[in-house]
């Protein structure tokens, strides 16, 4: 299954900490993220991630893209709510996107936890039937 991870700046920590947690289960995976937070999962986890430009770089558009064509199964994105971005118009249409398309998306830890779970578990094989 194709996986989206997203982070915001401060929430990549966090992400970092989640693959590593979770990484039995990722590495089973195509794993996709925007460029900064790919790097940095990268670098801790020693998992193979197709990154993506930064995400406020059109990082995000591109994910948007995947999720058009159908070809992300599950989003992992951590996002600051707190915290305005000059490309929010990019976030929403993500969201909005796997809203649209019937794609899983976790927004914050305890969301991602069950979904990776879920995952593992391969409650997330009706996906296939989109394909």
């Amino acid at each position: 299954m194709n996986v989206g991870l997203v982070a915001h700046d401060s929430k990549k920590k966090l992400m970092q900490n989640f693959c590593i947690a979770y990484r039995g289960i990722l590495n089973k995976h195509e794993l996709y993220a925007t460029g900064t937070t790919g790097r940095l999962i990268e670098e801790v986890a020693n998992l193979n991630i197709h990154k993506y430009l930064a995400g406020h770089l059109g990082g995000m558009q591109q994910m948007a893209a995947q999720i058009e064509h159908n070809e992300m199964d599950l989003v992992i994105f951590l996002r600051d709510p707190f915290t305005p971005k000059t490309h929010e118009p990019d976030v929403n249409n993500v969201i909005r996107l796997c809203d649209s398309y019937n794609i899983p998306l976790a927004s914050n830890l305890a969301t991602a936890e069950l979904l990776i779970k879920a995952l593992d578990r391969g409650d997330l094989e009706w996906r296939e039937a989109y394909k």
